[in-house]
């Protein structure tokens, strides 16, 4: 099959729809290499210049400005799916190229979340008007629709009311990079870099009122937890919140924020923690708790979305209003080697379902079901 991708984020976002953008065409591309690949994109930010697996073909615009870069992605991508016949055109970041639905050329889409309507305050107004239309019309015009969680499909349904049988969950997988071993070497080092002590919490996440930080601050200081805790992610006007109440309770030694971290060095930091707590308030599929599993960490989320999905059976999921029930989840891990050890055992069995080759299989299923 000829399979044309939305490869916008995969090229231009370092967070979740970027990620899950590399990730699919890494799996697509490296085990079902009997396919042949395109890969849309605007543009090509400098620091993925070096993504461009070995059976894909990048087709980008030649147009410099930004609306012009928008209006290629939104009408310019239907010519050109038309004039490579391709067979499938995967969207993989909520939207289609407007009139692909007019051409021979069968549609899958990924939905991710429906934030703007559950949480609508963290939107402008007229981009929550744009979302809506922009996704109905791409669920609607879809051949299949791939939704990344129970929780996302739920939520897609309620807004478009589609039928359900076109709506398909296929979780997603995280960097190979997070399944492999790091040396006792490799964490001394990262420690030393990055100053960090030799046991700690561990939060990653873009530092926004959505990931919920601040609850896990008012754990430590209203619940006296002396455990260090490390947050890493990116940087907002959320953090002066951060360090505002962090000043206020004399938490300076225990907290360190690290806004700016490698992406190499991510999995070293994951393996060098002692717990991963996630209190986000929602989330689509929720990938860092994927990636704490698979570096054998236990795992505190949040109740009210996706985690359950991610987290499995043996996490622990605390309400992400509640800081006094986060704190007593936190005591009882640490002070519970046999638990956290199950925790962690079962954690490794549960992130099986998240492998490259199940993410593969089902992907390629629902491609192969569009076949004329």
């Amino acid at each position: 099959m000829r399979i044309g991708f939305d490869a916008k984020r995969a090229f231009n976002n370092q967070r979740g729809l970027g990620n899950y953008s590399r990730e699919t065409i890494r799996i697509l591309t490296s085990l079902a290499p009997e396919n042949q690949y395109f890969l849309f994109t605007p543009k090509i930010s400098p620091e993925f210049e070096h993504f461009h697996p070995e059976n894909a073909d990048i087709v980008s615009s030649d147009k410099n400005g930004k609306l012009q870069q928008a209006s290629w992605r939104t009408f310019g991508i239907t010519k050109e799916a038309e004039k490579l016949r391709l067979d499938i055109y995967h969207g993989l970041s909520h939207e289609l190229p407007s009139g692909i639905e007019k051409t021979n050329v069968r549609t899958v889409l990924t939905m991710h979340d429906m934030l703007f309507i559950k949480h609508p305050e963290l939107f402008p107004f007229f981009d929550r008007i744009m979302y809506r239309k922009k996704y109905l019309r791409s669920c609607c015009i879809a051949d299949r629709i791939i939704a990344v969680s129970e929780q996302t499909k739920r939520d897609t349904l309620e807004l478009t009311h589609i039928d359900e049988n076109k709506i398909e969950v296929v979780y997603q997988g995280c960097r190979p990079e997070f399944k492999a071993k790091v040396s006792e070497e490799q964490k001394r080092q990262l420690k030393h870099k990055h100053r960090l002590p030799d046991q700690f919490l561990l939060n990653v996440a873009a530092i926004e009122p959505r990931k919920n930080q601040m609850l896990i601050l008012k754990a430590l200081a209203n619940c006296r937890i002396d455990t260090p805790l490390v947050i890493a992610g990116k940087n907002t006007d959320y953090q002066k919140e951060l360090l505002s109440f962090i000043e206020h309770h004399g938490l300076q030694s225990q907290v360190t924020i690290l806004s700016d971290i490698p992406d190499a060095d991510l999995p070293i930091l994951y393996q060098s923690a002692t717990l991963f707590v996630f209190p986000s308030i929602y989330e689509g599929f929720g990938i860092p708790v994927v990636e704490a599993l698979e570096s054998g960490l236990p795992v505190i989320a949040s109740t009210g979305s996706c985690l359950e999905e991610s987290g499995g059976p043996d996490s622990i999921y605390v309400s992400p209003n509640d800081e006094n029930e986060l704190a007593e989840s936190i005591q009882q891990v640490l002070n519970d080697d046999t638990r956290r050890e199950t925790m962690v055992q079962k954690g490794y069995e549960y992130a099986k379902r998240f492998s490259d080759a199940e993410i593969c299989q089902q992907i390629t299923r629902i491609y192969n079901t569009l076949k004329s």
